[in-house]
């Protein structure tokens, strides 16, 4: 599928992963109906960030996925969706886990309902690599087995089997992206490279953090973007759950002294137990295996985690305005 000309909703526009998948479809050729969170302010999350040419060329939808109606208004005339909206913070999840069924499962239903009924031409659905758990093997494939070791896992699995049932009791043309995690310019604070960068950048003489041992995946945001690209082009990644990460693994603490050495300075850290997850939630290991990904769309990573940190070093420094290194954000 050429994505040139095609007019494109794309749920969760606003936030980290959407504002930069919106420029990419804006340099595409795609015609983007932009779905943000009503809010009273009319803000428009970094949406706000986007250049002047490319804020003229989206269309603009407030509403909440939760409300079929709204997306029902929001879906006339499409042709292709991504579907990223959801609440993703683990921690909140713990206080407020209705809230991530409504949003993740409720939600995702609603968007995939109403872009059956319009009949659309490829749906992009927004998994996580949280929804494998610990891992049971490294590196982790798409064939490994599916753990709800938090609220937010298990209300992505539920969304993410609600996308499967589409595609096999309608012959809906689904595809679930399956991102490890993706950091970069943008990204809320309450992630953990921004929450390093952002006590660094404020010249704390010790940073606080969370679980050091925990390994992850890290993807930089434009190669996670190509990936959403790559599988929406793709006739073959329908009916497909397809991984988008590095191969590579790091600790929590190996890459706070990486940003350390890429910041050039050098203090504690200390392990604050509000940021420590419960025993058995906690994830120990997300290590991708990208095969897939490259057979079938064509996909592999293109930036080094050292050159993404030095590009989310410098976004942080310049808007360490947006985040609130004093606090733990949930």
């Amino acid at each position: 599928m050429n994505l040139n000309g095609k007019t494109v909703l794309l749920t969760g526009s606003e936030g980290f992963i959407g504002s930069h998948l919106t420029e990419r479809l804006i340099r595409a050729g795609a015609n983007v109906r932009a779905f943000v969170l009503y809010n009273s302010f009319n803000h428009w999350g970094w949406l706000e960030n986007l250049s002047p040419a490319d804020r003229s060329a989206i269309e603009i939808f407030t509403g909440n996925v939760c409300d079929a109606y709204a997306v029902r208004k929001a879906m006339k005339d499409v042709d292709v969706v991504f579907h990223l909206a959801a609440l993703i913070a683990i921690p909140y999840s713990y206080v407020a886990p209705e809230s991530f069924v409504m949003t993740n499962v409720m939600g995702t239903l609603n968007v995939l309902q109403a872009a059956k009924d319009v009949g659309v031409e490829k749906f992009i659905h927004t998994s996580t690599s949280e929804t494998y758990g610990t891992a049971l093997y490294v590196p982790i494939d798409e064939k490994h087995p599916l753990q709800g070791q938090s609220p937010y896992s298990a209300s992505k699995i539920g969304a993410d089997m609600m996308a499967e049932s589409f595609y096999r009791s309608f012959n809906m043309p689904v595809a679930t992206c399956r991102p490890f995690n993706t950091y970069g310019p943008r990204q809320s604070a309450r992630a953990v490279i921004p929450t390093i960068i952002s006590q660094l950048a404020a010249g704390y003489k010790k940073i606080k953090l969370g679980s050091l041992s925990p390994v992850r995946d890290l993807t930089f945001v434009t190669d996670t973007v190509e990936g959403f690209i790559r599988i929406a082009e793709s006739d073959a990644s329908a009916g497909q759950v397809i991984n988008i990460g590095t191969g590579s693994g790091v600790t929590i603490g190996e890459l706070a002294k990486t940003i350390m050495e890429l910041m050039d300075c050098q203090v504690p850290i200390e392990q604050e137990d509000q940021r420590v997850r419960p025993e058995h939630s906690e994830v120990m290991q997300l290590i991708c295996d990208n095969k897939k990904a490259r057979d079938t769309v064509g996909w592999a990573p293109a930036v080094s985690l050292k050159e993404g940190l030095g590009k989310t070093i410098q976004f942080v420094r310049d808007n360490l305005h947006h985040y609130k290194p004093e606090i733990y954000n949930v």
